[in-house]
């Protein structure tokens, strides 16, 4: 029987970006064990702070899984031993993974193991591509990546853009590369109208007045400041009623875009709510009457699929994965044209048949992406390296 050992380490209780697909990924690659006929395991490695202490324990929310390994060393450690080419030092460590057929390393990395099959998830290539976009710590990666690409067997990765950036950038073999999209953490029918009466009176929120939404982490590579400066045209030229909703955590270098914001005319009818639970955050996408999405770069965009799923009409960029997500079912603008976005989102607000279109298009095409299609794919592309 295959035997199969995914890297949970990225997990977390509240997960987001990289912990967010690899708990979607497990749990349904763990549904598909039976019919599919492999063994997986997942493998964890331990915080520092929890190794200093000696305490390797598993978390609770990983549990719930039957083949479990903890490998005894930080990331942080592990990471400097790939930074110093010590390759045998991390091939000691084969023996608390289980020996298995395949090993998945799903954060940019993956041991340099022996005896079994390497696969390393790449996501995207901000950090090559755009590095004013990114903090010192992801500026590491680039090193590691191509370290680990010494060994590793197969790459996985989530849209057709970020293979061709992996080719390009990385001299990597396009037969080497297998693309599995991710999916979002919503359905269609998640909010029943009982379940959106409850929850606007938990979010303190009034939902009567129209609002254009963003959800995604605070930063610059989301082109937050072009969605300002676009809210502030439409406001003074064509005085529209709507408020706008910033939903995510602030990331790197997000104080400009508060900056922005402060100075503003319109600044009290800019809203930044912080982490919000996922009910909230549907709540939130179901009821906007735009979701504004002109980010510079991604390696998929998930938050556009979440919002075509929840039945947001979508306006975003014409650029890297994102036209892959959206097909015909959003409006693509330029990204550095904060005129272009202005003009689409005053089409939407303004035009409701082409707001209904841009709505059924959505939930149309939301339909194609699934947890379970994305393990079907992951497992397709560990077999085909058998």
């Amino acid at each position: 029987m295959l035997k199969i050992v995914v890297d949970a380490t990225p997990i977390d209780p509240k997960p987001s970006g990289v912990g967010f697909y690899v708990a979607n990924l497990i749990y349904a690659l763990d549904a598909l064990q039976a019919d599919e006929n492999f063994q997986l395991g997942i493998v964890y490695q331990p915080g520092l702070k929890n190794w200093l202490q000696r305490n390797l324990s598993f978390p609770d929310f990983l549990k719930q899984y039957s083949h479990k390994y903890v490998l005894p060393l930080p990331v942080r450690i592990s990471d400097l031993l790939l930074a110093l080419s010590w390759q045998p030092s991390l091939s000691y460590f084969e023996k608390y993974l289980g020996s298995p057929n395949i090993l998945h390393g799903t954060n940019y990395s993956v041991y340099p193991c022996n005896h079994s099959l390497k696969v390393m998830n790449i996501y995207d290539l901000t950090f090559i591509k755009y590095p004013q976009y990114i903090d010192s710590v992801v500026k590491t990666y680039t090193e590691r990546v191509k370290r680990c690409l010494q060994w590793t067997d197969l790459v996985l990765t989530i849209s057709e853009s970020s293979k061709k950036d992996i080719v390009e950038y990385l001299q990597v073999e396009p037969e080497k590369i297998y693309v599995t999209p991710l999916a979002s953490r919503y359905h269609v029918d998640d909010l029943s109208t009982k379940t959106w009466e409850n929850l606007e009176y938990q979010s303190n929120f009034n939902f009567t007045k129209p609002y254009l939404l963003f959800v995604s982490t605070i930063e610059p590579r989301k082109n937050i400041n072009a969605i300002i400066t676009a809210f502030n045209f439409l406001k003074e030229k064509y005085k529209i009623e709507h408020d706008l909703i910033l939903i995510g955590k602030k990331g790197w270098n997000y104080e400009p875009i508060f900056t922005a914001i402060e100075n503003s005319p319109w600044k009290k009818q800019i809203h930044h709510l912080d982490y919000l639970s996922n009910e909230l955050v549907a709540l939130f996408y179901s009821k906007a009457d735009v979701f504004v999405y002109p980010s510079h770069y991604e390696g998929f965009g998930l938050p556009v699929l979440e919002a075509m799923t929840l039945g947001a009409p979508v306006v975003t960029a014409n650029t890297s994965s994102i036209p892959e997500v959206t097909g015909d079912a959003a409006i693509l603008i330029d990204p550095n044209d904060a005129m272009q976005l202005a003009e689409a989102i005053l089409q939407v607000i303004s035009d409701a048949q082409l707001r209904q279109d841009l709505i059924n298009k959505g939930r149309e095409r939301a339909k194609l992406f699934s947890w379970s299609r994305t393990a079907k794919e992951t497992l397709k592309a560990y077999r085909s390296i058998i």
